[in-house]
Parts: C-alpha cells; sequence; structure tokens
C-alpha cells in the first residue's frame, strides 16, 4: 500500500514536537507533519485536517480510543491510533 509521508516546513526544534494522541484536554496546537496509508490520509483529508491548521482538542472518549478536536470551526473525531500519526505543536 502506498504511505504518505507530508511535512509542514518551519522552524524550530523537533523537540517541540509530540502526536496527536498524547495531547491533553483544552490543548491546542498545530497540525506539523503526518504519515500514513493511502486510505487513513484520505480519511484525515476528507475530515480538513491539513498542515498548518490550528485545532483544539476539545473531549477525551472515556474508553480513550477517540480524541475530538476542533478544527476550523468544526468538531471532528479521530482514532488515537490515527492520532499516533499526526504530529502537532503545542500552542501555549
Amino acid at each position: 500500500m502506498e504511505s504518505i509521508y507530508k511535512v509542514m516546513n518551519m522552524k524550530g526544534s523537533d523537540k517541540e514536537l509530540v502526536v496527536l494522541s498524547s495531547m491533553s484536554l483544552g490543548q491546542k496546537g498545530r497540525v506539523v507533519a503526518f504519515s500514513f496509508d493511502t486510505e487513513e490520509g484520505e480519511r484525515v483529508h476528507e475530515i480538513g485536517l491539513s498542515l498548518g491548521e490550528q485545532f483544539e482538542v476539545v473531549r477525551l472518549h472515556p474508553q480513550g480510543e477517540t480524541i475530538e478536536i476542533k478544527i476550523r470551526g468544526y468538531f471532528v473525531s479521530i482514532g488515537k491510533q490515527e492520532a499516533g500519526h499526526i504530529k502537532v505543536k503545542p500552542l501555549f
């Protein structure tokens, strides 16, 4: 299966980056990189997650299987496994 890997060109250190799945409730961030198989990458693109987009973690589901974020005014649920392939820069 074809792999998709995209990285936003930005200044700063990789030490500042975390995966989306590790973010806490209320944290805000900016999408800087992601790496998926083609099908997963299409879903991420369909929900509006693209490089440079800012988001906020608004809900961590009780079973811990999904994270809900607010992006572009919409609420989107992302599986923890998918979120583990999305690198973000936390905004403080």
